[in-house]
């Protein structure tokens, strides 16, 4: 198998497949992680060819995008990667991480990190998790909320930091009980330890964003 015409290949299919996507769920959101996890996984002595393609392929078929199907994703990656030939044991391999991938998964699921044992499939999750901290992770947030027409914030509705899975799924909440919800829990979430050095400085950026955005809400500054 010719590694690097396969990569190609998967490009492809995933810039046409996100094309006009405007959530954060997009191609550059894809690319951003796929570099990510490459920096990750030479750290990490990792398999570089299944962790390129399972972040590549990560968000297709996102059940957010799907009336919560959880199991599109897959069958799509797997129609492809069979289209254009990659061995079953690679597409076996990439299919246990992008179906175990997502954060609403983790959530009351004591069995997830059993899921994803190998060491490309802690650093592609790191990566996903990346994206969604610091300067990136804040536009991403907004970006989402917009589109879903959530409020940017209300006072009225707070937080829930010990959300379910399937309240997470199923609520309709703001842009900033997002960060209480999940953002600010990633940091000590992460499965590698370069996934947790690059986490660390995201965190706190997220977490001087919203002092100076309660400050300048409630007119301090």
């Amino acid at each position: 198998m010719n590694k690097g015409q396969k990569i190609k290949e998967i490009e492809a299919l995933v810039k046409d497949y996100f094309a006009e996507e405007s959530t954060g769920h997009d191609w550059w959101h894809c690319h951003r992680v796929r570099q990510t996890a490459l920096h990750i996984a030479k750290e990490e002595k990792a398999d570089l060819f299944i962790v390129e393609a399972a972040a590549l392929l990560h968000d297709v078929g996102d059940y957010k995008f799907h009336d919560g199907d959880e199991d599109i994703g897959g069958k799509i990656i797997e129609k492809w990667l069979l289209g254009i030939a990659v061995p079953r044991k690679q597409i076996d391999l990439i299919l246990n991480i992008v179906t175990n991938l997502s954060f609403m998964k983790s959530l009351n699921s004591p069995e997830r990190p059993g899921k994803l044992l190998t060491v490309e499939a802690k650093i592609v999750s790191d990566a996903d998790r990346l994206d969604a901290l610091g300067a990136i992770g804040i536009a991403r947030t907004f970006a989402f909320g917009g589109f879903f027409r959530q409020e940017m914030h209300n006072p009225e509705i707070l937080p829930n930091a010990a959300i379910t899975r399937e309240a997470y799924k199923n609520k309709k909440s703001t842009s900033i009980n997002h960060f209480y919800e999940k953002l600010l829990r990633l940091k000590d979430a992460m499965l590698t330890a370069t996934g947790k050095e690059m986490a660390a400085s995201r965190h706190a950026y997220m977490e001087a964003y919203l002092k100076r955005f309660f400050d300048e809400w409630n007119g301090r500054v």
